[in-house]
């Protein structure tokens, strides 16, 4: 076929997550996007209200961004990570390490959070394994996790549509009990109820023995989910947990990483450090894509040790790990979040969010309030018959009025960029009042 015979009709792209059909019968496509805003094909201003997909951090196309990522592209195309290095790689790691809490001081650079997850899951494989105990090979994760779509990933997630066409794969894996509880409905923050879920890793470990567990891989909260926000105490006594045990204990925070909780990392926030730590999205502002897997000096030290000098010690990578547009975006990013103060924004912005969102309890159909930190959640009663619908038509309905959400099950979740206006922060909130009050 020649370039002449080349229509776009929607057709070729297989979409992913996506409603094929239904989709192409009614595309929405945006075409350009500046600070808050996306730009849609039909000439529409829609404010972004979920920063993409949980990533864009400081606002769409960001001149300092941009431009580094322009001057990098006629400077050092590609550097191979194999055998070989490029200097802003040490640079951004030296500068990533330097933001992490506890001793979380070495970083494994790769380009999304599934593959960070898969990355993390190997590394805890191989550091019980050099330390002499491979036998640990069990991974638990959690009912209603997130941790992408590799097959790692997939196996400790707990999302049941995710990991129903391939559940054959998911031997040597089990999970721990969701903390979201209906009865604490409308909580602000944290829930005060719910730290003894964590206690279910004693049972797991009475089934299976500690000696075969290599690690727990949970969100510090759950997103994707539909934004779910961890009891008071529940991953303190987790980590003490896996202590108790010598379970590795791995926080992905694919989402909650570089100042979504107004804090540098979930960690931060709550206090409790893990062995290691999954980070993509805002490390670049979602401009190049990238991902970082943080890990202890236990663990970095303990595989290095334990093999030859010489040797290569991890048998693990990506062609473009530690890319270099990839690497000079993040270090621009870095510089917007430090320069401009976007972190302590986000802390300063999360009061008025709070009660921005919690204005819609009564609204019709609202049956639960969630938040934290530049996070919210609006969960919606069923609509009976055909469950998810309704939260559907509010994220169209939504986007028809200019303002971006995002539906996660029966959940509309909100999660701006960190730049958002009080005035941004009304607007949303008074579209989703709108909107609900309209769909049936």
């Amino acid at each position: 076929m020649s370039n002449t015979d080349i229509s776009n009709n929607l057709d070729a792209f297989w979409m992913p997550f996506t409603a094929n059909r239904q989709f192409k019968n009614g595309p929405r496509l945006l075409v350009s996007a500046k600070g808050m805003h996306y730009t849609s094909h039909d000439g529409r201003q829609i404010l972004d209200g979920t920063a993409g997909l949980w990533c864009v951090n400081a606002g769409h196309c960001h001149p300092k961004i941009v431009e580094a990522i322009r001057a990098q592209a006629g400077e050092l195309d590609y550097a191979p990570p194999f055998q070989m290095g490029h200097p802003q790689a040490f640079e951004l790691s030296s500068r990533l390490v330097a933001m992490t809490p506890g001793d979380l001081n070495h970083v494994f650079l790769g380009n999304s959070g599934s593959e960070a997850v898969d990355t993390a899951l190997k590394i805890a494989l191989a550091y019980h394994r050099a330390r002499g105990e491979g036998g640990r090979v069990r991974l638990i994760g959690r009912e209603r996790g997130y941790h992408g779509v590799g097959f790692g990933g997939i196996a400790v997630g707990g999302m049941v549509a995710n990991r129903r066409q391939f559940g054959a794969l998911f031997a040597g894996v089990d999970h721990l009990p969701h903390t979201y509880n209906p009865k604490q409905a409308f909580t602000r923050g944290q829930p005060a109820e719910g730290a003894e879920l964590a206690d279910a890793l004693e049972r797991l470990v009475g089934l299976h023995d500690a000696s075969t567990i290599a690690a727990v891989i949970v969100e510090p909260m759950a997103g994707s989910t539909g934004v779910l926000i961890p009891p008071k105490g529940y991953l303190d006594r987790l980590r003490a947990i896996c202590d108790k045990y010598g379970i590795l204990l791995i926080f992905d925070e694919v989402i909650t990483g570089f100042g979504r909780l107004g804090a540098n990392f979930a960690a931060d926030y709550f206090g409790v450090v893990p062995d290691m730590m999954t980070t993509a999205k805002g490390i670049t502002n979602a401009a190049v894509p990238m991902s970082a897997v943080f890990a202890s000096d236990k663990i970095y030290n303990t595989v290095i040790e334990a093999t030859p000098e010489g040797g290569i010690e991890l048998a693990h990578g990506y062609t473009y790990s530690s890319h270099p547009m990839a690497t000079a975006a993040a270090l621009a990013t870095l510089d917007v979040y430090r320069d401009e103060g976007l972190f302590e924004r986000a802390h300063n912005l999360s009061p008025y969010w709070e009660d921005a969102i919690h204005s819609l309890k009564g609204t019709r159909h609202v049956v639960d309030l969630r938040n934290i930190g530049l996070v919210g959640a609006i969960e919606l009663e069923p609509r009976p018959g055909a469950p998810m619908k309704r939260a559907y038509d509010v994220f169209t309905r939504c986007y028809a009025e200019g303002v971006l959400v995002r539906q996660a099950g029966e959940a509309i979740c909100l999660s701006p960029p960190l730049i958002i206006e009080k005035s941004q922060i009304d607007q949303i909130v008074e579209t989703l009042r709108k909107v609900l009050m309209a769909v049936e």
